[in-house]
């Protein structure tokens, strides 16, 4: 099942099983990938129009000439990289004043948890982090679980050999649709839950409202969740910097997970059409005919995305990214930030720093991979996605949107340019990059 993020003081969102997700493929009777010969479960992927030749360079100093940032789904630290050396992990934690250990749990297995920006109050309990026992699944101390090293190995190839951060927070507490916006904004207009519908932004169903951030764990009544502010593709275009963002849907009807939807002046001008891609998988064609813009975002469908339920491929997935860039002409001048949207539910014992009202949440994994990331480095730093604004504005001196990117230090301890790029080395994958081209869209990873 789709989670909902928890449905307390909300109308509940529908979830959607296997089988329910296959119809969603199918719009009006119409196949929702264009140009594809009938809904069938293999098909190829033509690329993208040509990304056109910026005149931008970076700024002086810098080697990094395209950035990728790809987001996952629901994933704490202590539940992805638990026992990782040289990181914060716990092998217990602590659960109403009582320790309990931390058990193994498949990635692929399929119980999935409330991670509701009240659920968020809940699981943190004024900061004790004890109380992430949830009555909804089977047995209820399920949060308090790991996913075992087998089952990501791709994730912990990546971290030896290039850069894991462990203090990494998701920017609020609650929610996919808040991070998001975090993430290509520093801002999510006080918003602090996921829209009442399954449509994140401005094509969402007029009645549609998304709660806005009330006091100590409260919420406010909620208002339709498209707006105005300004985006870190505002001053790309600015600049004249090349951008795409790469997620599961179709042409100008994606379900959720593109977090431009909900961005009125992009939803409904120039950019969503020349620049907002889907499916996903068409970054790895793209690469292939030697296309990467200068800035990427990339949002996994349903069977890519690592959430509960959607399977074993997420890590592959990814690793099939990173070794598209690093096989191509792109790799010695490439930075790959590698991330996940929120905790999901899962127990993590950080108890994050408060920056504003919106947070930032629990810890989630990040990585860092480029040949300027330190190798086998684990950044003790704090970081949020924010930070993936303030990168892109410091290299391509864009000056900066003034809200949650002011003032981060923008991955800074994660790179030493003066490292000679080494040729990449391929990670290992189980699951082949024309395998993934190949496979049937899943939908969105996620419907909050």
């Amino acid at each position: 099942m789709r989670d909902t993020g928890g449905t307390h003081g909300k109308a509940a969102v529908p979830t959607c099983s296997v089988s329910c997700r296959s119809s969603l493929l199918v719009i009006s009777g119409v196949c929702i990938l264009a140009g594809l010969a009938g809904c069938g479960a293999s098909f190829l992927l033509s690329p993208s129009p040509p990304v056109p030749v910026s005149t931008v360079s970076p700024v002086a100093g810098s080697p990094i000439q395209h950035i990728v940032v790809i987001m996952q789904e629901n994933r704490s630290f202590d539940n992805l990289f638990n026992g990782y050396p040289g990181a914060d992990t716990v092998q217990s934690g602590m659960l109403n004043g009582v320790s309990i250990p931390l058990t193994p749990l498949s990635l692929g297995d399929s119980r999935d948890l409330d991670h509701s920006h009240k659920r968020w109050w809940q699981d943190w309990d004024q900061g004790s982090l004890d109380n992430f026992a949830q009555d909804t699944v089977s047995p209820a101390t399920l949060p308090y679980s790991y996913v075992p090293e087998k089952d990501v190995e791709p994730y912990w190839t990546m971290a030896r050999a290039y850069t894991l951060g462990d203090r990494m927070f998701q920017s609020n507490t609650g929610p996919s649709f808040v991070a998001h916006q975090y993430m290509i904004a520093g801002q999510s207009g006080n918003v602090a839950e996921n829209p009442t519908g399954t449509v994140w932004g401005c094509d969402a169903d007029p009645t549609t409202t998304a709660a806005l951030i009330g006091p100590n764990g409260t919420e406010l009544p909620g208002v339709y969740p498209c707006f105005d502010y300004q985006t870190i593709a505002d001053l790309l275009d600015q600049k004249g910097v090349t951008w795409r963002y790469y997620a599961p849907g179709s042409g100008d009807s994606f379900f959720i997970l593109s977090a431009y939807q909900a961005i009125r002046h992009i939803r409904f001008g120039k950019d969503w059409k020349d620049n907002v891609i889907s499916p996903s998988a068409r970054v790895l064609t793209d690469i292939q005919n030697g296309e990467l813009a200068q800035i990427t975002w990339i949002v996994p469908d349903w069977t890519h995305s690592d959430h509960p339920g959607s399977g074993s491929e997420g890590p592959d997935w990814v690793a099939s990214i990173v070794n598209a860039i690093g096989n191509s002409q792109f790799w010695n001048s490439t930075a790959i930030f590698i991330s996940w949207d929120d905790w999901g539910g899962w127990y993590d014992h950080v108890d994050p720093p408060k920056v504003d009202e919106m947070g930032p949440g629990f810890r989630v994994p990040l990585l860092v991979v480029s040949p300027y990331a330190k190798h086998g480095y684990v950044s003790h730093h704090f970081h949020e996605a924010s930070g993936f604004i303030a990168f892109i504005e410091y290299n391509y001196a864009l000056g900066s949107l003034g809200t949650r990117d002011a003032g981060t230090d923008a991955f800074a301890d994660c790179f030493d340019y003066k490292q000679t790029p080494a040729p990449y080395s391929a990670i290992k994958t189980t699951v082949t990059p024309d395998q993934l081209i190949r496979e049937k869209p899943s939908g969105p990873p996620d419907d909050d």
